[in-house]
C-alpha cells in the first residue's frame, strides 16, 4: 500500500513538471475542413487555405485567421497585398529610368465590404524611392471591384516627401543620350543569375520595373501579390515624336501562387511626357521557369 502510494505521488509530480516546461501544447487545432477546437470563429476571418498566417511557440504551431474587414494587422497579407498595389499607381503615376517606389512600411489599415461592389481600404504607408532612398509618408485609398469580370483596383494616394528628389538632370542626360545615339541599347537578363545589375543597365532596368508596374496595377485581386523578378531582354527602337520608344521582356514573380508570368511591352518615355506602355502580349506559360534572386542594386 505504501509502495503504491509513493508511486502515484511520483507520476502525478511528474505530469506537473512536464506541464510547466511545456505549457500548453496546442493553441488551437484544426484538421482538414472540420471545425475549430477552442476558438470562435471570427465572421469576417477568412477560411483555411486562403489567408493563415503560422507561428511557433516552443514546440507548439500556432494558427492566426487573418482579418479581411475591420482593423487590418498590417504585417499580414490583405493590408500588404493592398499596399503593393498603392506601389504600382505611384509608379505608374511618377516612375522614370531614375525614380522607382517601393513599399517601406505598413503602418495601418482598414477594409470594409462595399455591398455588392467590392472591397475597400484604408492604408497608412512609407514608400521609398529605391535610387535615391528617399522616403515619404502616404495615405492611401483603395477599392477592388467585385463581381465575376477581372477589373483593375481603383486607386487614390498622397504622399509627403516621396518626390523631394530631383532627377531631372540624369533624366536629361540620359534622354539626350539615347535620343540621339546611333548605337540603340539592348540588354539581357537584368539582374543576372548572381543579382546583379551593370551600372550601365540600371536606368533601363528601373524602366522596366516601373512598366511592369502598369501590369501589375491592372492585373492585381485580392488574391495576388506581384512584383517584377527581372528584364529578360530589352531592345530600343527607333525614337519617334520625340520619345524613347522600347521592346521589353519582363518575368513577373505572382508570389502566392510562385508562378512566373512573361510579359512583352511596348514602353515609351520622354522626360516631359513620362514612362507610357502602348501594348502588352501575354507570353505563353513556363513551367520550368524560376524567380532569379532578388537585388537592391
Amino acid at each position: 500500500m505504501i509502495l503504491v502510494w509513493s508511486m502515484g505521488w511520483t507520476l502525478l509530480i511528474l505530469l506537473v513538471v512536464l506541464t510547466v516546461v511545456h505549457g500548453n501544447p496546442t493553441v488551437m487545432v484544426r484538421t482538414g475542413s472540420g471545425p475549430t477546437v477552442g476558438f470562435d470563429q471570427h465572421p469576417n476571418s477568412v477560411p483555411l487555405g486562403e489567408d493563415i498566417q503560422t507561428t511557433t511557440e516552443g514546440e507548439s504551431e500556432v494558427v492566426e485567421e487573418v482579418m479581411t474587414t475591420g482593423v487590418l494587422n498590417p504585417s499580414h497579407y490583405p493590408a500588404r497585398r493592398a499596399a503593393t498595389v498603392v506601389q504600382h499607381y505611384l509608379n505608374t503615376r511618377y516612375g522614370s529610368p531614375y525614380r522607382w517606389i517601393f513599399l517601406s512600411t505598413v503602418h495601418s489599415g482598414s477594409a470594409e465590404e462595399v455591398a455588392e461592389m467590392g472591397r475597400k481600404y484604408q492604408l497608412a504607408l512609407t514608400m521609398q524611392e529605391m535610387i535615391s532612398n528617399v522616403s515619404g509618408q502616404c495615405s492611401a485609398e483603395l477599392f477592388f471591384p467585385g463581381g465575376e469580370g477581372q477589373s483593375a483596383p481603383q486607386v487614390q494616394a498622397s504622399c509627403e516627401g516621396l518626390h523631394q528628389s530631383n532627377t531631372t538632370a540624369q533624366e536629361e542626360a540620359f534622354y539626350q543620350q539615347h535620343r540621339t545615339s546611333n548605337n540603340l541599347a539592348s540588354g539581357n537578363n537584368i539582374p543576372d543569375s548572381y543579382g546583379h545589375v551593370e551600372p550601365s543597365m540600371k536606368p533601363f532596368w528601373h524602366l522596366g520595373g516601373v512598366a511592369s508596374s502598369f501590369i501589375m496595377l491592372r492585373e492585381s485581386n485580392e488574391s495576388t501579390l506581384y512584383n517584377m523578378a527581372q528584364v529578360a531582354n530589352f531592345t530600343q527602337l527607333e525614337t519617334e515624336k520625340d520619345q524613347l520608344r522600347f521592346n521589353y521582356h519582363v518575368l513577373l514573380h505572382e508570389m502566392i501562387s510562385q508562378e512566373i508570368i512573361h510579359w512583352k511591352l511596348l514602353v515609351t518615355w520622354s522626360p516631359e511626357q513620362g514612362v507610357q506602355v502602348l501594348q502588352t502580349e501575354l507570353q505563353p506559360k513556363c513551367h520550368h521557369c524560376e524567380a532569379p534572386p532578388n537585388t537592391t542594386n
